[in-house]
């Protein structure tokens, strides 16, 4: 089905009302019942209250936080699935998670660390190192990195990483603690100190993924193509495995591991607009905050007033999205 520049323009305008609701629910919605006009005052006016506190210190962060990391990880799942020509592709197919799971259990076990804001630099570290093995692993023996060499060899790094992972919180019973704590992902705990120390890297991987929209359409024609409007596709494979590294890599670091994020919003995306990426690389770093950020109100609310993480409530919601994708007579093609 063509879809015409204005259909898609609507989907975008869409997207973005649907984000600055997400964002206002976000900041005003919570386990604790504040008024939104007062919600609305503390923000700009801060009386030293409770609820002041509430707002902008708990609230106001993890709202940020949200944008940044789904933004993140929308964009980043959209560049795995154009650079693998995979519908199953995930941020995490590079290694990335596991490499950043295996670091974070390596500081707490080894190095006593207890906070996030303590072992976000180790997470990143070990985001792009797992990148990295994977990228050189997948073009051993001359053919170059080919999608599939990519997969095969992420899911071999992955495989390896997360025994470790499991063999060092087996021996280590506050590793394993605090590991499930920030393995299940989320967004509570986390201040603007965190949000402070990945956001150069979010804002080049945005950066470099967007621009890398039109080089990924002119790959999906073929790399004999690409080749003949002037493309080099191991340049082009190359820059989005940076891009994907340094979003998803920065991301999980400060939020933890997401599940259906990554793979479900780019797929929704795609239904509504046709599988151009100069369409589907933005919608997707619009669509996915808006998830991120209603799945974290959801759980603030549904288990008031505990709260349950917005990795619960990821996986709840993108199940079934996947499966009514699965579902339908005509899957848009990668």
């Amino acid at each position: 089905m063509t879809r015409t520049v204005a259909a898609r323009t609507t989907v975008l305008a869409a997207a973005v009302a649907l984000l600055v609701v997400a964002v206002v629910l976000s900041i005003a919605v919570g386990a604790r019942s504040i008024p939104l006009d007062q919600v609305w005052s503390l923000l700009w006016s801060p009386d030293g209250s409770s609820d002041a506190a509430v707002v902008r210190e708990l609230r106001v962060p993890r709202t940020l936080l949200g944008l940044a990391a789904g933004a993140a990880l929308g964009l980043s799942g959209a560049l795995m699935q154009s650079l693998t020509r995979n519908p199953l592709a995930e941020p995490g197919l590079l290694g990335v998670n596991a490499g950043a799971a295996a670091a974070v259990v390596a500081g707490i076990a080894f190095l006593g660390l207890g906070q996030v804001s303590e072992y976000v630099w180790l997470a990143f570290v070990g985001a792009g190192g797992a990148a990295v093995l994977v990228y050189l692993v997948g073009g051993r023996g001359g053919a170059g990195q080919t999608p599939i060499r990519l997969a095969l060899a992420g899911a071999a790094v992955t495989a390896a990483l997360m025994a470790l992972v499991w063999a060092m919180t087996f021996l280590d019973a506050q590793a394993l603690d605090l590991y499930r704590f920030w393995a299940i992902g989320s967004l509570s705990g986390r201040d603007l100190d965190v949000l402070r120390q990945v956001l150069p890297f979010l804002v080049v991987g945005l950066v470099t993924g967007l621009l890398l929209a039109g080089p990924l359409n002119a790959m999906a024609l073929g790399e004999d193509t690409g080749r003949a409007l002037g493309l080099r596709p191991g340049v082009v494979r190359a820059g989005t495995a940076v891009a994907v590294t340094l979003l998803c890599g920065a991301a999980t670091a400060a939020v933890g591991p997401l599940a259906f994020v990554g793979l479900a919003v780019p797929h929704a995306v795609r239904a509504l607009t046709g599988p151009d990426d100069r369409w589907v690389l933005p919608l997707s770093a619009v669509a996915a905050p808006v998830l991120l950020l209603l799945a974290d109100v959801l759980g603030r609310v549904v288990a008031a007033p505990a709260e349950l993480q917005v990795g619960v409530v990821t996986a709840f919601l993108g199940a079934p999205v996947l499966i009514a994708l699965a579902g339908r007579r005509r899957v848009v093609a990668v």
